[in-house]
């Protein structure tokens, strides 16, 4: 149930802002897209002075001991180029849109979830060294015709590093073993661990020097986030340290990312490392309806708005992106006691009783 809610929360970070209302092409806000965790090629990122990431970092903590197992995973986007055209005596001349059979047909960048699992290591091998894992995903072409034209969805190769190393103990005067350490109330044996996990982007660009922006997404990771669990062992909160750790927890160094505890509140096994700033136990809301990509509003408001959408742009809506028309769907086949529910709830504060 907890790996479930975590995923959950993980999919809302990996589509925080893929497609803002009104979820459109057209719209001035879908322009630039792909904001959130975003690791440029190394090279893009150094003809940008270093404006542009090309490493993200995540140190916690965890207490454990040397069988202690920790298990890591990378999540991402992908982007995926669609053109669409027309196929003729010439050959395939891209265009924006086309009508093929009483269809529209757009180009657009849609993109696709990529993960990167890394084995599990026990403690004791990663305090012997750092392990370093390269992950390369290669380019990929899947044509799709129809009519008088045809769809072109094209991926670029991404090539990726992923470094996982473990330390014991960190910050002066912290305890880096006792017989007894105190989480949330309950104690266990063992060693305070310090855990680092970085993400770096080698892949390869065709240009040299690196063209903009647009050009070089299809070659990086897009809201990019990394989980940790450990077993055997328990992480600290970095938010919530307790007095011992306080120091420990102030020198990890985060760069692009904010590791928060996920899963039942209490529960300390599950790290979940995310370039949105959330609290420990980040939640969703049980009577959101579904994914709407834009957490700046609440999904009341963006329901209400998506059914005063014209007949044109609903239209535009479902020629835009799959998961757009999914939305759509969705919100006009919400019952009237759902938009009830969606209008508000009052729930008691943490550590508080509900009167």
């Amino acid at each position: 149930m907890s790996a479930t809610m975590v995923e959950r929360i993980a999919d809302a970070v990996l589509y925080e802002g893929y497609l803002l209302y009104p979820y459109r092409s057209s719209a001035v806000k879908n322009r630039q897209r792909f904001n959130f965790g975003v690791i440029y090629p190394r090279a893009y990122s150094e003809a940008e002075s270093g404006t542009a990431p090309w490493e993200m970092e995540t140190e916690c903590l965890a207490v454990g001991g040397p069988l202690s197992l920790l298990d890591v995973k990378v999540r991402c986007l992908r982007l995926v180029d669609r053109i669409v055209g027309h196929e003729g005596d010439a050959g395939f001349i891209p265009a924006d849109s086309i009508e093929s059979d009483g269809q529209t047909y757009e180009s657009w960048q849609e993109a696709a979830e990529c993960e990167m699992k890394l084995p599990e290591f026990y403690f004791a091998e990663l305090e012997v060294a750092p392990v370093q894992l390269r992950f390369v995903h290669p380019a990929t072409q899947v044509v799709e015709h129809f009519g008088n034209g045809a769809m072109v969805r094209t991926q670029e190769k991404l090539e990726c590093w992923i470094e996982l190393s473990l330390e014991t103990g960190r910050g002066a005067g912290t305890p880096a073993c006792s017989a007894e350490t105190h989480l949330g109330g309950t104690s266990r044996d063992g060693c305070l661990y310090h855990i680092r996990v970085r993400i770096s982007n080698y892949t390869p660009l065709v240009d040299q020097p690196p063209a903009n922006r647009e050009a070089v997404l299809g070659r990086s990771l897009l809201s990019a986030h990394t989980i940790l669990h450990v077993s055997g062992g328990e992480f600290v909160s970095l938010l919530e340290p307790p007095p011992q750790f306080q120091e420990a927890a102030a020198a990890c160094k985060n760069v692009g990312t904010y590791p928060v505890l996920a899963g039942e509140p209490g529960q300390r096994d599950i790290v979940l490392s995310s370039p949105i700033i959330l609290y420990d136990y980040p939640q969703i809301a049980p009577e959101s309806p579904g994914d709407l990509f834009d957490g700046a509003e609440i999904d009341e408001i963006l329901s209400l708005r998506i059914l005063t959408l014209t007949d044109d742009e609903k239209a535009a809506m479902r020629r835009s992106d799959e998961r757009a028309r999914r939305i759509l769907e969705r919100t006009e086949s919400l019952p009237p006691e759902h938009f009830m529910k969606l209008h508000g709830a009052l729930r008691g504060m943490p550590g508080k009783e509900e009167s």
